[in-house]
């Protein structure tokens, strides 16, 4: 006999659809839950053609709680959809527990489009100190912050057996075997990435005559901030156009670690510093490949995450003070060259269930069955 799982849970999702890192992460987290609970996860699939208003209200209705991930770039023409969930979710007595990875990073149109999830929520899980202050900062929504807990983010990705190779992987080994630096960037392209501040370094690198080849791998974030013509602006000023490359969306992660392969170092300059909810630096931490970034505002941002901070502490990921200029960073690249490819034991299934756990603590319980005695 199976017995009833503890809590009970409706993640909300777009499918198939959700091809960005938010809806990977929607799905590793509702299939870690699920080993840790079976029985207890179950989705609903919100897109333009599904997820109706009844399909909404009878979804909610079995379930104790509904979990939803934000921000949500596959959801942008769905956007009422999920809040119409989270209203039904609260009329229903269930409780809501909204994921937001970022704040102040965001367009100030997609955070007004979010307020109303804040608002909705019974709890707010985060994975980052400086978002979290971001939020509290916030004139209009700040006092949710108080509604916030952090939980420890892991990379989406793992680093499979083998590799794939790909014409771009073939371009990449062909400039390395010419004597040429490749320095990597991964991730979605969007201004909290500060993609262009990987351009200025890589003209000092030029200048110095290491003939950098800088390759980003990842697509650009459609949005209104002009990200991709200004990027393309600027790495001609710098005369860098033919120094570049974007790969743009990757299909596998065989495909995206055979080009990690073929990197020398990766880089991220980030206005920010490096912080907690930077998983797409713990996926190339997982190349071997030495890792250099931006060292954190404060140095409280990584103790909520042990394995984060044990990865800098080990040097895997090698940290540039805050207020460095560039030429730190081409310093710190070039001599990554002589820095030998480490690939330590890297704990994939841990790291999701130490989000998992945080994230059920969350979570509403089902109430134990009173025992029934015969007389």
């Amino acid at each position: 006999m199976t017995s009833e799982p503890a809590y009970q849970a409706l993640f909300l999702g777009a499918g198939p659809h959700m091809t960005c890192g938010v809806g990977q992460f929607t799905r590793l987290l509702q299939e870690t839950l699920e080993k840790l609970e079976p029985g207890s996860c179950t989705s609903l699939t919100l897109t333009r053609s599904e997820g109706t208003v009844g399909d909404i209200w009878r979804a909610v209705g079995p379930v104790r709680n509904v979990v939803c991930d934000f921000p949500l770039v596959a959801w942008k023409r769905v956007i009422m959809r999920p809040l119409l969930a989270l209203v039904m979710a609260r009329l229903r007595g269930r409780r809501v527990v909204l994921i937001q990875h970022e704040w102040g990073g965001l367009h100030w149109l997609r955070r007004i489009t979010y307020l109303p999830a804040l608002l909705l929520a019974d709890t707010i899980v985060m994975f980052s100190p400086l978002v979290r202050r971001e939020l509290a900062s916030d004139a209009v929504a700040g006092w949710t912050a108080q509604k916030c807990v952090l939980a420890p983010l892991p990379p989406n990705i793992e680093a499979p057996a083998g590799i794939v190779d790909s014409k771009l992987r073939q371009r990449l080994a062909a400039a390395r075997e010419s004597g040429r630096l490749v320095i990597g960037h991964f991730g979605s392209i969007y201004p909290g990435k500060q993609p262009n501040a990987l351009l200025q370094i890589g003209a000092i690198l030029k200048a110095r005559g290491l003939k950098p080849l800088i390759v980003y791998i990842g697509s650009f974030i459609r949005a209104t901030d002009h990200v991709e013509e200004e990027f393309y602006a600027r790495a001609t000023e710098l005369d860098l156009i033919d120094d570049v490359i974007v790969s743009g969306f990757v299909t596998s992660d065989h495909e995206v670690f055979g080009l990690f392969s073929e990197v020398d170092a990766f880089c991220f300059s980030l206005d920010e510093g490096l912080t907690a909810r930077r998983s797409s630096v713990l996926t190339c931490v997982q190349s071997g490949r030495p890792v250099i970034a931006t060292g954190p505002a404060e140095a409280a941002e990584f103790d909520h995450h042990p394995r984060f901070k044990e990865l800098i502490e080990r040097g895997a990921i090698v940290l540039v003070p805050r207020g460095s200029d560039d030429d730190i960073y081409a310093d710190r690249i070039a001599s990554a060259l002589n820095w030998p490819s480490v690939h330590a034991p890297f704990d994939f299934d841990g790291w999701w269930r130490d989000v998992a756990e945080t994230v059920r603590a969350q979570l509403t319980v089902v109430p134990a069955k009173a025992e029934t005695h015969n007389p």
